[in-house]
């Protein structure tokens, strides 16, 4: 056997950025949890937009700023209601946790009027924003929660007009927002139906692209490392219909974040979904509408990957599926190219 070669050295020495990245394994609603699907490997029906990588979004009037790279439709729009409690888990690549610590979470909606959100294009959409959070203390952010393991809470505005709507939750990372263009986005788009009989009209509204400029404050950030700066958060204010209260969620095992059976129906299907590639939100999955989940084993939903930013490697003497699925499918070209060389 030939020794590896100068390439495959430095291939093996770029792998763990493999893992530099992430994107939203699962939400749960009122305590009912779904999960996602793993980027770019369509697994089973979930409410939250299926994105193609786990790479950041990059530059402020990028189209994939609305809800993710190359972001096809849900197959399921899931019931809430004003004032439930929405419950955001994130994942970092190859089933590891998320992996940075530094920018703000901020949680917003916009209507899907009187299309069904399963099929609802959001280019051009209206968002309101309901929720920010920044640093903890001097040095601290809340991300670093995230990083920990932890989920984040958020509760919807308790006016809500019914109807359905796309939750719009995003990690801004900015480790290297000391450079123009540094800033690392991470949106997520989830399809609810509200219920309830609540009114309220949501002011201000933005747009995305327009609602974030790459020389915002915010998003580029010389002092970002600096203890005690302040920060500014992008995107204009907090809606007139702002969550009421938001809050961390102590890292749990995967079984207790997926318990047996909380798995629930969708609402009734909407017409068979074709293919499309859209450039943020727009077109719909390739997947067919959802059918009924059944129930899930231990450990596991019906509606998707049991992937989680909390989620470990179970001990089971082998390898487990949840490391397999999660696995970027370019991770494991670079590995074959490696082996390859090394033959």
């Amino acid at each position: 056997m030939k020794m590896f070669s100068a390439l495959s050295v430095a291939l093996l020495a770029t792998l763990p950025s493999v893992y530099a990245h992430g994107f939203l394994g699962q939400i749960g609603i009122d305590g009912k949890f779904y999960a996602g699907n793993v980027p770019n490997n369509y697994i089973g029906p979930s409410p939250i937009r299926l994105v193609d990588d786990i790479g950041p979004v990059k530059g402020s009037s990028n189209t994939d700023l609305i809800c993710g790279l190359s972001a096809q439709n849900a197959a399921m729009v899931v019931p809430a209601n004003p004032g439930s409690t929405v419950t955001f888990q994130w994942s970092g690549g190859a089933g590891q946790k998320w992996p940075h610590n530094t920018g703000p979470l901020m949680t917003y909606m916009a209507s899907c009027g009187s299309t069904a959100c399963d099929q609802f294009n959001a280019t051009g959409a209206t968002w309101f924003k309901i929720d920010e959070v920044g640093k903890k203390d001097a040095s601290t952010w809340y991300q670093a929660d995230i990083m920990a393991g932890d989920g984040f809470n958020v509760v919807l505005p308790q006016n809500l007009a019914p109807g359905g709507y796309l939750i719009r939750h995003e990690i801004i990372a900015l480790h290297l927002a000391t450079s123009v263009g540094g800033a690392e986005f991470y949106p997520s788009c989830t399809q609810v139906q509200i219920g309830g009989n609540g009114n309220g009209s949501p002011s201000p509204t933005v747009s995305f692209p327009g609602a974030y400029s790459d020389t915002d404050p915010g998003i580029y950030d010389p002092d970002v490392y600096n203890p005690g700066s302040n920060y500014t958060f992008p995107g204009g204010p907090i809606s007139n219909l702002a969550a009421v209260s938001e809050s961390m969620v102590p890292g749990q095992s995967a079984s207790a974040a997926f318990p047996s059976g909380t798995a629930v129906s969708p609402l009734p299907a909407s017409p068979t979904q074709t293919s499309g590639n859209n450039s943020g939100a727009g077109n719909s999955s390739a997947s067919p509408s959802a059918p009924t989940p059944t129930s899930a084993p231990a450990g596991g939903v019906a509606t998707g990957n049991s992937g989680s930013c909390m989620l470990k490697k179970r001990n089971t003497g082998t390898a487990s599926n949840v490391d397999k699925v999660n696995r970027p499918r370019h991770y494991s070209r670079i590995m074959r190219r490696i082996m390859h060389s090394a033959i």
